[in-house]
């Protein structure tokens, strides 16, 4: 789990840095929904996909860092997304969704519950 938290981190430093004039990384979505940037392309060491209402990010080295943004910005994933983060990694982690559930419980805070199976981070 904290390894999805520092990918999600390295990723957020990767956005603010490609693009200054975004204040997070929430903000990409609005720049994709206006047509002021492609809906996929590169930003730094990744490659994205914007999605309904978040976005893909898929590293050099393959792994896939997949973040839904809530109403009011903050990042947030589910264990759909976290177990897509642990199968791209270099060595494959693959648990089922009771023990990324509890692994993802034990880790409070900095993870919150925002919703049935659905986190973000406290920053």
């Amino acid at each position: 789990m904290l390894g999805y938290v520092a990918a999600l981190k390295a990723v957020d430093e990767a956005v603010l840095t490609a693009i200054p004039s975004l204040e997070r990384p929430v903000d990409l979505l609005g720049l994709v929904r206006s047509r002021e940037t492609a809906r996929s392309g590169r930003l730094g060491a990744y490659s994205y996909t914007v999605h309904g209402a978040g976005c893909r990010f898929l590293g050099d080295d393959g792994t896939e860092v997949d973040v839904d943004f809530a109403a009011d910005g903050s990042e947030i994933f589910d264990l759909w997304r976290l177990r897509r983060y642990g199968l791209s990694l270099p060595e494959p982690v693959d648990v089922t969704d009771e023990e990324l559930r509890s692994a993802v419980r034990s880790l409070r805070p900095p993870l919150r519950e925002v919703r049935p199976d659905w986190f973000g981070v406290d920053r």
